[in-house]
């Protein structure tokens, strides 16, 4: 049933797809970050709808009349740039049979990034892919935090089969990536069902954080509730919120979750820790031996043997920073972290503009979310494997097509000031000459 309710909902958006593109892009941000066929048992499961929806919406794009064309922001560029990187890398890499396959699967979510910064181009598309987001990753960070009141804190909590976010450790980070953003919804709805049940997602999103048992997320919990407070209007209400949930949610926990958070201060004692930190001297020796990078899929045996200090001991990046790299060098990190430091500083420009605007109230509140999700996922993730995951790419573009409503916005308003100053100043001369005129007459 599952199975033919997914391929009649894909099939029967197609059409409308062809209309109106950014559907497209709407559809393919639900099955990729949900991936809802893998919640099937039939031919659904390893069915290409995404393929399917990425064809039809590249297809939509091109004969569409509206207007396509791509902001060549300094984010946009330096996105080509690391994509282009990326390639690059690949022809020079250790293992490029294996590297291609990887490239093939990253370079779909970076042309998809640049369809969305293409099509999204209204706040009420903002607003849509926004709500996207968070359906397709709330459905599982409530079911996760439901499962995790209901079994204690017992049982550890997993995501989607065959996705990047299929580990405890990689849904929790999604998680936390997705709890600002909800608080947006929040904030901006103005209807109570809506608030409160984004109030509830939230509290269920974040027991499904502590229910994966990841360290990585407690860490990048911190971080995000700090910057949270710090972001948000109302400091002391939501403050006061924290100092009473805080303490209950960890002390819900049983013991054994506080028994290997606790391991955080004990890390050279853990196996799983040192296991990483061989990881990264692996990347970062990789990284000086070749200036381009070993390429994808480096993490085995081959690689340890030649760059890690413990070689039998072979492990994945376990750090979106080292991941970088160890795969395409520190010209390859530098792009990456070139590219989170724009997006940052252009979310603060919109923060900037719109605190004095009231219709522009909603982009410097999705902004703020927006830096809070991705300082989360900057922190969570100096300790995960997850340098291609699309949801903070996704975010990225939000912040570039919310930046290009409002300055679209701006422009137009600068250029009907200056429309209304010519004609008062037309209307003035015309004045001046009548009154000169008049006064010349006898």
């Amino acid at each position: 049933m599952r199975d033919l309710v997914i391929t009649l909902v894909v099939f029967g958006s197609l059409p409308f797809i062809l209309k109106r593109p950014y559907i497209g892009v709407l559809m393919w941000v639900w099955i990729s970050v949900m991936n809802p066929h893998r919640l099937s048992w039939g031919f659904a499961y390893s069915f290409p709808f995404a393929a399917i929806i990425a064809g039809v919406t590249l297809i939509g794009l091109l004969v569409t009349r509206d207007p396509k064309k791509l902001p060549m922001t300094p984010i946009v560029c330096t996105l080509m740039a690391f994509s282009a990187w990326m390639g690059i890398t690949t022809i020079f890499s250790m293992w490029p049979a294996e590297s291609v396959v990887m490239l093939n699967r990253v370079s779909k979510i970076m042309l998809m990034t640049f369809a969305t910064i293409m099509l999204i181009k209204t706040q009420k598309q903002v607003q849509l892919l926004i709500w996207v987001l968070v359906g397709s990753l709330g459905y599982y960070g409530v079911k996760g935090g439901i499962f995790t009141v209901m079994t204690g804190g017992g049982s550890i909590v997993w995501g989607p089969q065959g996705s990047y976010i299929e580990g405890n450790n990689e849904v929790a980070l999604a998680f936390i990536t997705i709890i600002p953003i909800m608080f947006y919804l929040y904030m901006s709805a103005e209807k109570k069902w809506i608030r409160w049940g984004m109030a509830a997602s939230i509290m269920l999103c974040s027991f499904a954080a502590l229910g994966s048992y990841s360290r990585g997320a407690l860490v990048g919990i911190a971080a995000m509730l700090f910057f949270l407070w710090l972001k948000s209007p109302k400091k002391v209400l939501l403050g006061g919120l924290m100092v009473l949930m805080v303490p209950f949610a960890i002390a819900f926990m049983p013991d054994k979750w506080s028994t290997r958070m606790e391991t955080i201060n004990t890390y050279k004692e853990d196996s799983s820790a040192m296991g990483r930190i061989n990881a990264w001297y692996m990347a970062y020796n990789m990284a000086k031996d070749r200036p381009l990078g070993g390429g994808f899929e480096i993490y085995n045996r081959t690689a340890f043997e030649l760059y890690a200090p413990v070689p039998e001991d072979v492990h994945a990046a376990h750090s979106i920073y080292f991941q970088a790299l160890g795969e395409h060098g520190f010209i390859g990190l530098g792009i990456y972290l070139l590219l989170a430091f724009l997006t940052w500083r252009k979310a603060s420009w919109i923060v900037r503009v719109s605190a004095k605007r009231e219709d522009f109230k909603w982009a410097g509140n999705l902004a703020r979310m927006i830096q809070v999700s991705l300082l989360g996922f900057g922190v969570g993730g100096a300790f995960l494997s997850l340098l291609y995951y699309d949801v903070p790419y996704y975010l990225m573009a939000a912040v570039v097509s919310t930046g290009y409503i409002i300055e679209k916005t701006l422009a137009a308003e600068a250029a009907a000031a200056r429309v209304a100053a010519r004609d008062a100043a037309r209307a003035a001369q015309t004045e001046a000459h009548a009154q000169a005129h008049s006064a010349a007459a006898p």
